[in-house]
């Protein structure tokens, strides 16, 4: 029994040391990004580690020069990417889940997605190259973790919608009026 449980401290005691190098080995480079951003010296290489002086001139000019990067705008396009694709996924996984887990049809089981298909398709209408096929592609992609939200929603009651169809309800309104609300 003495040895089963020194065996458990010792291996307990190694799988943390483990985890803490590993942590060390992932933060070192993100602590040594954040500090050389607010390097004062000109350059990217210096000889030594710690730099000499800080500012915050780098990110002063980094929002303000656009002679060589227009990181504003980058950083527009980024953010209007990710807004777009995550309300239109989050939509999008909710409906298709709930169709998944509700409705049952012919073709439910086959669910394949080509992304040469998708790309071909995105040239023919000439949004290859554009934000808008970004978006969709993102969009679309993600929408397949519908698998998760399905889960979630076989555990809501059947009984609700059994309810509200014997009250008149649509299937549109059952997703939107109760199991929404519900989940």
């Amino acid at each position: 029994m003495k040895n089963m449980r020194r065996r458990k401290i010792v291996s307990s005691v190694a799988l943390n040391v483990v985890i803490a190098v590993l942590a060390m080995l992932w933060l070192v480079p993100v602590f040594w990004l954040v500090v050389s951003s607010f390097r004062a010296e000109q350059g990217a290489y210096t000889s030594y580690l710690w730099p000499k002086s800080f500012t915050f001139g780098n990110y002063v000019r980094l929002f303000t020069d656009r002679k060589l990067f227009d990181f504003p705008r980058w950083f527009g396009n980024t953010m209007l990417v990710a807004g777009c694709s995550c309300a239109i996924t989050t939509i999008l996984v909710l409906m298709v889940a709930y169709v998944y887990s509700r409705l049952r049809f012919p073709s439910r089981k086959f669910l394949i997605m080509s992304i040469i298909a998708i790309y071909h398709f995105m040239k023919a209408v000439s949004l290859d190259q554009t934000l808008l096929a970004l978006i969709l592609v993102y969009s679309g992609g993600a929408a397949l973790n519908y698998y998760i939200a399905k889960g979630y929603f076989d555990t809501i009651p059947r009984s609700l919608d059994e309810a509200a169809i014997l009250d008149g309800a649509t299937n549109s309104t059952i997703f939107w009026k109760i199991i929404l609300p519900n989940a």
